[in-house]
């Protein structure tokens, strides 16, 4: 048996990913901080321009996304997958999530739920205009401004209450993005109201019918849940797909063996394919 004892560099450096970076933006309404976390495509652009993800909790999911869309852009011939810039928008926070998301990601205050899981109170809520509007106004242009951007293909991604709000920016601004990805969606939240938005959109698209794309997925686990979200998700998808000759594309996926959180990495794969396959 050999002595050698094999060199060990014992400095130790955190590991960091690859061109990307991230800054804080304070919103003009509100002056609510955000931290955004961008990726630059590991390609050059096309013609007309990067397509564009925006991800809603940022500091859980980012990295995921982005390594996930630049292994499978690595080879478009075999995957199918076009390089895209990915901008994560979290807040200033060591952990994977902050309590500003529920004023963010609501669009109306909810008095039946008052207490979170752990006990503690829920924090405010009703932002979701404020944050669609800081998106909207401040952020793209921000990103528009350093990358070649395809307005065309510009694909917003949120997971439970990041759902509920994906929704809400499909029904109040339907031209906003051109794809949709709800995981998960907390529609229990604000069901009610979501439910005279989507008439409303319905309604919308019918007088002025406009391209619009929507994936909701969810786990097979959280169909068992008590807020029935799953099967909501699901019945959503059956209504509105039946407007698909005014431009609308709705369709639902229920991941085998995942729950609320599981579902995540395999909703992620699936929403690249959803957004970014050049045949959309």
């Amino acid at each position: 048996m050999s002595n050698h004892t094999p060199y060990v560099d014992m400095m130790r450096r955190s590991v960091e990913l690859p061109h990307a970076e991230h800054w804080v933006m304070r919103s003009r309404v509100g002056q609510r901080r955000y931290r955004i976390i961008v990726a630059q495509p590991m390609g050059p652009a096309p013609p007309s321009g990067y397509p564009v993800i925006y991800l809603l909790d940022g500091n859980s999911v980012f990295h995921t996304m982005v390594e996930t869309l630049r292994l499978q852009c690595h080879r478009p011939d075999k995957t199918g997958i076009l390089p895209a810039v990915v901008v994560g928008i979290g807040y200033e926070t060591e952990g994977q999530y902050a309590p500003n998301r529920f004023y963010d990601y609501t669009p109306y205050p909810n008095m039946k739920f008052k207490n979170k899981l752990d006990g503690g109170s829920v924090p405010e809520q009703g932002g979701a205009a404020e944050f669609l509007q800081f998106i909207e106004e401040e952020l793209k242009p921000q990103i528009e401004g350093e990358f070649n951007i395809d307005r065309r293909r510009q694909t917003i991604f949120g997971h439970s209450l990041g759902g509920l709000f994906t929704l809400y920016a499909m029904f109040a601004k339907p031209q906003a993005f051109s794809c949709y990805i709800a995981g998960s969606p907390s529609i229990h939240w604000n069901q009610e109201y979501l439910q005279e938005l989507e008439q409303r959109f319905v309604e919308r698209v019918k007088e002025e019918p406009y391209p619009v794309r929507l994936l909701l997925g969810a786990g097979e686990f959280e169909r068992s849940h008590v807020t029935g979200n799953c099967i909501s998700a699901s019945q959503l998808a059956e209504r509105l797909a039946l407007q698909s000759g005014y431009g609308m594309h709705a369709e639902f996926k229920e991941f085998e063996g995942e729950g609320h959180l599981s579902v995540l990495p395999v909703l992620i794969s699936r929403a690249l394919w959803f957004a970014l396959h050049p045949q959309v």
